[in-house]
């Protein structure tokens, strides 16, 4: 009977369930929702007229989006839950908000003062084409994610990333916003805010994220002396030297040379991958 007991109050092992998020998990997930309400906050402000606050939200966006992957990775609390929330917030902080900042900057401001009703609309259906790209972007990024891709694809994007195409969109609102405070070249500042010239970003930096080209990443970069890690951390002291002199206009001057990048990486690839298949068809002739 005494056995017939202790059995009975043998306590069962528990197993993990499937919807169950460890408490390190919170951390990651905590910083991708500042992310997203740093993103909803740029949004906010932009209806509102208020330009650089709302371009410090973004980047506020961003640097909680590079930080949550981090975290995770460090925690070791990467999960599903955290890859589906980092989505949704990289579509909020890098489609949408950027799509309304564009569209309330170049139609001045929220009651659209100056700007023609037909070029408001304008306006807005580019603006809705680029938050599209990006939302297929991210939906493609996570499709390829269980796929194994081609060797020479190691250190290249598929299209441009949400981050970058964020970066590339709001270049000219940087610039003039840079411009305009230091009061010089004013027709310069006037010609990136000119509708035309907004509409073109768009479609061109959606075109761009939604396409299959490459484009550089640099998280595949990996220093094989001590002489490249010092030059890498030499350039990066300078650009944090030229951040607190006059953050909008390195972000803006480092945001043009990132587009020009883009046919540069093109010919990269197209020799990467060459390369790799000139690999192949000797490696038989040697057998």
């Amino acid at each position: 009977m005494s056995k017939f007991r202790l059995r009975g109050r043998r306590r069962r092992s528990r197993e993990t369930r499937p919807d169950q998020i460890p408490l390190r998990a919170v951390v990651p997930n905590l910083v991708t929702s500042l992310a997203a309400c740093a993103g909803i906050t740029s949004i906010s402000l932009s209806s509102e007229g208020r330009f650089v606050p709302a371009l410090a939200a973004l980047l506020v966006a961003c640097v909680c989006d590079g930080m949550d992957g981090r975290i995770a990775r460090l925690l070791k609390a990467s999960s599903r839950l955290g890859a589906e929330l980092d989505s949704l917030a990289d579509f909020v902080n890098f489609g949408v908000a950027p799509a309304m900042f564009m569209y309330f900057w170049l139609t001045g401001g929220p009651t659209h003062a100056g700007c023609d009703p037909k070029t408001v609309r304008l306006v807005l259906s580019c603006a809705l084409f680029y938050a599209m790209c990006d939302c297929f972007r991210l939906a493609r990024f996570n499709t390829m994610l269980e796929a194994t891709p081609q060797p020479y694809w190691k250190h290249f994007f598929t299209g441009v990333p949400a981050p970058g195409g964020c970066w590339m969109v709001l270049t000219p609102a940087i610039l003039a916003i840079a411009l305009d405070a230091r009061s010089k070249y004013p027709a310069l500042a006037n010609t990136f805010q000119n509708p035309w010239f907004g509409m073109a970003m768009l479609v061109f930096v959606g075109a761009l994220m939604a396409s299959r080209l490459p484009t550089i990443s640099l998280k595949a970069i990996h220093f094989t002396s001590k002489g490249q890690a010092r030059l890498f951390i030499a350039v990066a002291l300078f650009l944090i030297g030229l951040l607190v002199c006059d953050i909008w206009l390195t972000l803006g001057v480092v945001g043009a040379l990132y587009i020009l990048t883009v046919p540069l990486t093109g010919w990269l690839f197209l020799r990467v991958k060459a390369k790799y298949e000139r690999g192949l068809t000797s490696t038989p002739e040697k057998l």
